[in-house]
């Protein structure tokens, strides 16, 4: 990348900041067009002013994809080398001009944002910083996070590949619970026997009781073969049911821990070695990340230290 003069001699002409914003907007967005809608820009002025820069630095800088692009080894170098002193710059600017700044978009199972993250995230909420959030399960939205919709993921399952990176988060301890009264008519467990559960109505969030079959398969070592009676697709909605006196359920501990404590639910088991599930947070490999979702993802991951 070093572009000569017009009489051949060797010499960097200064690069358009103009242009550079526009890099580094498509460069972050993944896409001419949602770069374009972030920037307030014509798709074609935005084209033109990538062309230009291509030009300039005689390299190309995004390969064209069936949907959207993917940025070249060169503007990943030149990422990393402008998006520090471009977002101090924006940051300069923002202070003269009431524009919002873009949201970071952060999604992940709703229970756990719902309960454990939104709340940490409420005082940046009131610095200024503006959030995106979706729920829903960890494939669409890891999904989400390569195809850049996303900028954040809370995942229960690890990913592969190596377009994204993966911190560990949080470990899920799982817990078999019901109310008292259904605890009272069942009885006592062992670790052994889940005979005393043949007859006892099941909560799941999903008709294969993922979770339920898990619990059975690590603590029983046996296959679970009931089928749900009660199937709520959020696990606030199994914790409510449970509470109420549906059945019997197995729920994350972080999730039940004020029910417990009160005695609304009643632990069936205490495992030595309960199931566990690690949880991550995960941002896309390679590139710049907003500051915004830097301090989006700082603030949970020390958060989830106390978790």
């Amino acid at each position: 990348m070093d572009p000569r003069n017009s009489d051949g001699s060797a010499g960097r002409r200064p690069l358009d900041l103009t242009q550079l914003r526009t890099f580094l907007a498509v460069y972050r967005a993944g896409s001419l067009t949602e770069a374009a809608r972030r920037l307030g820009l014509a798709q074609p002025t935005v084209t033109g002013q990538i062309r230009s820069l291509e030009q300039q630095l005689d390299h190309q800088l995004f390969e064209r994809l069936p949907r959207g692009v993917a940025p070249t080894a060169v503007a990943h170098d030149l990422a990393a080398r402008i998006s520090a002193p471009m977002d101090q710059l924006a940051l300069v600017a923002d202070r003269t001009t009431t524009a919002p700044a873009e949201p970071v978009h952060l999604g992940g199972p709703a229970e756990l944002l719902a309960v454990r993250v939104l709340p940490v995230l409420a005082p940046l909420v009131a610095r200024g910083v503006r959030i995106r959030v979706s729920a829903g399960l960890a494939d669409d939205l890891l999904d989400g996070l390569r195809a850049r919709r996303l900028d954040l993921v809370l995942s229960a399952i690890r990913p592969r590949g190596r377009s994204v990176v993966a911190t560990p988060l949080m470990d899920e301890e799982f817990v078999l619970v019901a109310a008292p009264t259904w605890a009272a008519r069942i009885g006592p467990l062992a670790a052994d026997d889940p005979a005393p559960l043949d007859d006892v109505p099941l909560i799941a969030y999903a008709e294969d009781l993922p979770i339920l079959r898990r619990y059975w398969r690590h603590v029983f070592r046996n296959r679970l073969t009931s089928p749900p009676a009660l199937v709520v697709p959020d696990l606030r909605g199994v914790l409510a049911a449970t509470v109420a006196g549906a059945g019997v359920t197995v729920l994350p501990r972080y999730l039940c821990v004020e029910e417990l404590r009160t005695g609304a639910l009643v632990p069936l088991l205490e495992p030595e070695e309960p199931p566990i599930n690690t949880g991550f947070i995960v941002e896309r490999a390679n590139s710049v990340p907003d500051p915004a979702a830097t301090r989006v993802r700082d603030v949970i991951l020390r958060a989830a230290r106390a978790w």
